[in-house]
């Protein structure tokens, strides 16, 4: 890990983005200049065969930049350059349960596992270890954004912000919200509605003291959800949002118990995203993780009020929540983007979270009865996932005019990928599971990377023009 500054930059090689859902965009023989506050201000496409490199110095002495202030980053052969993964879900405090999501149901899951981790990391030294563990581990595995859930203890969340800020990967950081007496433990809960409110105004201050623009860090609003939360506590949370435009993260639908103890705990509310509209949750600042089982009502209630979804394929799996229906999500106005949730998901790879998306479509396509248009439009497809790990997390997020492809005036949030080279002899140039023969076209390549890829493939990656992860 280097914590050095970003200078101005140039890559040359290969960049892969993805322009839209359905299509990816190849820039080969390209140059992507950089500036010293990590912002894309040069792109040079295609520049043909032989004559990257002097391209690339004519264009640096068009900006007027100094050979001595650039740092030079070239794709060798098997490399090319991919926007920094964005996980719009997971739960840092968790990371060291990964694997463990036990054979039970969710609530027992969090009485048995997740409630007794979290509350040990009022002590800062163990959530040191956490915390450090878990943002080196994500930006191992190319993830440049996450959206963190902590823990109700103030400090020990404070403390998470500033590793993300002074290891640099970007983040929101929220301090998890849970008052209510019925359902959270003795041990582990807040006092009341108003000290939740309270405490997590302490973590927004902190946040603007160490990084006043949000510029890498980011408070965001946490009510863990509905049932952990009294009414009083998410009211004050959502005029706490309207006050100062916070992002909200939350869960939605996970699984059927989850939607029947909601519907016994708010009867007055008609579903439950009506609970989260009801008392002012429900904004296009609002992230809501799962919705396995929204309804056609509830799916409108989200998409008219702009919130988003992050879909968590492996944790819906593992728990055997359901599988969510990320094609129908989209055709009800909704945006959607990936979460590993760490540790309901075993994984903290966006990577495998694509590729679990991918799976999980084809269960859903599984589970329509009619052969036809209809059961091969639930399967995702390479293009369709991909476009969830970068730029529909940046919509989700509120990020999209900032990072998630590389466009001159986006920030260089960045993964290089080097895929290994077998040679006419068998032997191989590189590491990991994905093999490169040569005649793969780019299509091709993006497909191995994405099914058989892992942070092995993961050689580089930068926030906002810092270089904050390289592999030896």
């Amino acid at each position: 890990m280097t914590g050095r500054q970003a200078n101005k930059l140039v890559a040359l090689g290969t960049f892969v983005h993805c322009h839209s859902r359905q299509a990816i965009e190849f820039m080969h023989n390209s140059v992507v200049c950089v500036d010293e506050n990590g912002k894309i201000v040069r792109i040079e496409k295609e520049t043909g065969e032989g004559r990257l490199h002097a391209k690339a110095h004519a264009v640096i002495e068009e900006l007027g930049w100094h050979h001595e202030d650039v740092n030079w980053h070239v794709c060798e052969p098997g490399q090319f350059f991919f926007p920094g993964f964005i996980d719009t879900h997971i739960h840092a405090s968790q990371y060291p349960n990964a694997g463990i999501f036990g054979k039970s149901t969710l609530l027992d899951w969090l009485e048995t596992y997740t409630f007794p981790l979290e509350a040990s990391l009022a002590s800062l030294p163990k959530a040191r270890q956490v915390y450090t563990a878990c943002v080196r581990r994500t930006l191992a595995h190319g993830t440049t954004t996450a959206a963190y859930y902590a823990t109700i203890d103030v400090a020990a969340t404070n403390l998470l912000a500033d590793l993300c800020l002074s290891i640099g990967q970007r983040a929101f950081v929220g301090r998890v919200c849970m008052d209510d007496k019925g359902l959270n433990p003795d041990y582990y809960r807040d006092e009341s509605a108003e000290a939740s409110i309270q405490k997590t105004k302490e973590v927004i201050e902190h946040i603007e003291s160490v990084d006043p623009s949000f510029d890498i860090v980011a408070p965001i609003l946490t009510p863990r959800f509905a049932p952990s939360c009294s009414k009083e506590a998410m009211t004050g949370l959502a005029e706490l949002q309207r006050e100062k435009n916070l992002a909200v993260q939350t869960h939605i639908s996970e699984n059927k118990g989850e939607i029947a103890l909601v519907a016994k705990l708010f009867p007055d509310s008609d579903s439950y995203a009506g609970v989260y509209d009801q008392y002012g949750l429900l904004t296009p600042r609002t992230v809501l993780a799962h919705a396995v089982h929204v309804t056609t009502e509830e799916a409108d209630l989200i998409a008219s009020r702009g919130a988003k979804v992050s879909h968590c394929p492996c944790s819906n799996s593992s728990i055997t929540s359901g599988a969510a229906r990320v094609r129908w999500l989209w055709s009800r106005g909704i945006e959607v983007g990936l979460g590993t949730d760490v540790s309901g998901g075993y994984s903290p790879s966006v990577l495998e979270a694509a590729r679990q998306a991918v799976l999980v479509s084809r269960h859903v396509a599984m589970g329509v009865e009619q052969e036809g248009e209809e059961k091969e439009a639930a399967k995702l497809t390479v293009e369709e996932v991909l476009y969830l790990a970068t730029r529909g997390g940046a919509k989700c997020l509120g990020m999209e005019e900032r990072v998630g492809g590389f466009e001159v005036g986006k920030e260089w949030d960045a993964q290089m990928i080097g895929l290994a080279v077998v040679g006419e002899d068998g032997e191989k140039t590189g590491e990991g599971n994905v093999d490169m023969f040569g005649w793969e076209n780019w299509e091709e390549r993006m497909a191995k990377w994405l099914y058989n890829g892992d942070d092995r493939n993961t050689k580089k990656v930068w926030v906002k023009g810092r270089l904050v992860h390289e592999r030896k």
